[in-house]
């Protein structure tokens, strides 16, 4: 008995830890050299480590083209109010010029295994925000890319109108204020939260996976962390060390 209790044991913790699968955030740029976060070298960079996906930001310009930008500024200039054109005279630090979404999501089309993690920004007014879906989807479908593409948002706006718009895509809240019987309420997919709100929260993981929703956890660096959390059952976790956690 106590043999097949180790064993079982052995098992559980083998299945746990193969589902705990790895998500570079704003693509792999902690390499040496390093390169720029949210830059098509740092999605190369993630293609190349053969994980699950890689996490980037949407945002818009005045004129409304799509852009990949962590920051409310590029430079010193606001994105949401200032035309692409102007923008786009900023090369990343890396040399690169600024990317757009389609840019971006061309590079991602290379490598068909590696999800793309899009995270649309919250902006000024919900008509923004939908907007910033509406194209954002278009753009993904126009190049097929839809079963390659998750998504995730800090709005809860933005999050209920991806599934509006389009209901068949994955789509994470993640805020970390909702409870997964809330998340689940709203019609969403899953939970992407810092660890800090699991630590807070520690029923939360198991609840979630119990309702059949995605487990994601953000910006997750330390090695530590990661155990604890994948001792809990979190199925992804979001990390600027993929190489390290892989």
């Amino acid at each position: 008995m106590k043999k097949l209790i180790l064993g079982l044991t052995i098992l559980s913790s083998i299945i746990m830890n193969a589902q705990t699968q790895i998500i570079a955030h704003r693509g792999y740029w902690q390499t040496n050299p390093p390169t720029t976060e949210n830059s098509l070298k740092a999605l190369e960079n993630a293609q190349k480590l053969k994980i699950y996906g890689a996490e980037f930001d949407v945002r818009m310009t005045k004129d409304g083209v799509l852009v990949i930008n962590h920051d409310e500024h590029h430079g010193k200039m606001e994105v949401s109010e200032t035309d692409f054109k102007t923008l786009e005279k900023l090369k990343l630090s890396n040399g690169e010029k600024f990317p757009t979404l389609k840019d971006y999501l061309k590079q991602g089309k290379k490598d068909s295994s590696l999800k793309l993690i899009v995270e649309i920004k919250p902006a000024k007014m919900p008509e923004l925000e939908n907007e910033i879906v509406k194209k954002t989807i278009q753009t993904i479908k126009e190049l097929k890319l839809g079963s390659q593409s998750e998504f995730i948002s800090f709005s809860l706006n933005v999050c209920k109108e991806i599934k509006k718009v389009e209901p068949k895509f994955k789509v994470q809240y993640l805020e970390g204020n909702l409870s997964p019987q809330q998340i689940k309420a709203e019609g969403l997919d899953g939970i992407d939260y810092h660890y800090s709100v699991f630590e807070k929260n520690p029923t939360w993981i198991s609840e979630a996976n119990a309702l059949g929703l995605i487990t994601n956890s953000w910006t997750v660096n330390d090695i530590e962390v990661y155990k604890k959390l994948k001792e809990q059952g979190l199925k992804f976790v979001t990390t600027n060390v993929p190489d390290q956690l892989k």
